[in-house]
Parts: structure tokens; sequence; C-alpha cells
């Protein structure tokens, strides 16, 4: 079916009240407060990204909670302590495979695009896509790096958004790319069930 014969279906199908081509999506449901809790994430995110991108250490591991989890390439690690030797040590690592034409490790830059966000009380789940880019293309220009997905779930003690678990999900490397599935999907039904249960 042409683009244009489905528009005209879909137009004969508004005016009649027929049934819809295609099913519309389950409507979310938002709290009062679903708009400031979703601006302290989206920047609890981004302050993580900056902190990556210019080796503050001490301010990359105030993004997690005490007792988080991070989940990436190379293994999956707990708490601060664990936390700050794997970063350190990749970043330390990685000039072997981001390097300017005279050797220099390149400048990193972390971006993320769009990003769903549920909230449930003091918990909340985000699903992320994410680029990186880097100086390592012909003449030092700029070079589209690896991408993927974040998968996090974000705690709240102490009336302060904190990243409880994040798996990074990176679509370059075997077996660390995401689907078959929509992820949101899947991070609806954690959500879901931490509701059912009544937050426990």
């Amino acid at each position: 079916m042409t683009i244009w014969k489905y528009g005209l279906t879909a137009l004969v199908a508004a005016a009649t009240g027929a049934t819809a081509l295609v099913a519309p999506a389950a409507a979310q449901e938002y709290s009062a407060t679903y708009a400031q809790d979703r601006a302290e994430i989206e920047d609890l995110m981004a302050r993580y990204l900056f902190a990556i991108d210019y080796f503050d250490w001490d301010a990359y591991i105030a993004t997690f909670a005490p007792d988080a989890e991070l989940e990436f390439a190379s293994g999956t690690y707990r708490g601060h302590d664990e936390i700050r030797t794997a970063v350190t040590n990749f970043s330390e690592g990685i000039g072997r495979f981001y390097h300017t034409e005279d050797g220099q490790p390149a400048k990193l830059r972390h971006v993320v695009l769009q990003s769903v966000v549920r909230v449930e009380g003091d918990r909340a789940w985000a699903t992320t896509l994410w680029v990186e880019m880097a100086n390592n293309g012909p003449a030092d220009e700029m070079k589209m790096g690896t991408y993927g997905i974040y998968r996090d779930e974000f705690s709240r003690p102490d009336g302060r958004w904190l990243i409880q678990r994040r798996n990074v999900l990176n679509e370059f490397i075997p077996n660390r790319g995401s689907g078959p599935g929509n992820p949101v999907t899947e991070m609806d039904g954690l959500a879901d069930a931490h509701r059912a249960t009544g937050g426990r």
C-alpha cells in the first residue's frame, strides 16, 4: 500500500468512525511531580556525561547511589569504589582506540538523545539512546564512534535522585546490543511490577 493510499484510508476511517488501523500505545499516567522528577533525572544524566568527558571522577561517582551497580562491556561493578576503579581504568586505556593522527588521546564527547522516563514514587526507570564522538577522524576531524542504550534504574535516598543501576548497552559489541524487542516495553514491565507490589 502506498503512503497516499494509507493516508486516504486513515482519513476515511476517521471520518466514518471505523476502527483505527494501528492500535494506540497504552496511555501513561503522570503524577503531579513528574515534570520536576524528570528534570532532576535528566540533569543527573547530563552531569554523569560531563563528568566522564572531563575526567571528573568525584563528580562522576556522586551521580551513583552508594550501593549502585554499573554494567558495561568489561563487567559489572558494585559500590562507589569498584565503579571508580573500573571507569578510571577504562578511561586510561581508551587512548588505544581513540587517538589523533599524532597518537595523542582523542577528545571524547558523549551525547544523549531521546529518553523515556518512568517514575513510581522514589524509584524511576529510563531508557535512553546515547552516541559518542571524538576528534579521531581524518585530519583530526570529528568522527562518530559508538552508540547504544542506557538502561537505568534510579533511587531517591534523602530526596535526591541517584543512579541505582546503569546497564550500558553498546550496539557495536557482540552480545551487548539492545533488542530485538523494544527496550521501552521491558522498562515499563519493571516499573509496572514495582507499582503492583506497592513499591516494595
